[in-house]
């Protein structure tokens, strides 16, 4: 049976559908194939901060909309937990919200999409 211990982190200024996410998230888990307890991490942030993890860990100087960073072997686990630790993936709220209006989505769909983009990239899956 899959439990996801799913932690978002966000703004205040920046309001989505959280439950509607979570959702979304089981889903792809369950349509992998995974199950037991499962971690992941969602950081939905500005373009200041993703500029700054783009950067950082990628070495381009540019506003992506979202970042997958898979928990590397050795990484720190909560002490209390026994489950498959995926990792963080990090949606850009101000890009998302671009992006939403470019294909004339909802900012809440946009957001959930781009957040199952990343876990698939959490869980290995690329695109070309």
């Amino acid at each position: 049976m899959l439990k996801m211990d799913l932690s978002i982190s966000a703004d205040s200024r920046y309001s989505f559908d959280r439950k509607r996410v979570k959702a979304a998230l089981s889903k792809v888990l369950s349509e992998q194939g995974l199950d037991g307890k499962i971690l992941i991490s969602l950081s939905v942030v500005g373009e200041r901060k993703i500029r700054e993890l783009e950067k950082k860990y990628f070495n381009r100087d540019e506003v992506t909309d979202v970042l997958s960073f898979p928990l590397q072997e050795g990484s720190e686990m909560p002490s209390d937990f026994d489950g498959l630790n995926l990792g963080d993936i990090v949606v850009c709220y101000p890009q998302a919200k671009r992006q939403a209006m470019q294909w004339n989505r909802l900012v809440d769909e946009e957001i959930e999409f781009l957040a199952c983009h990343g876990l698939l990239h959490l869980l290995g899956i690329h695109h070309d």
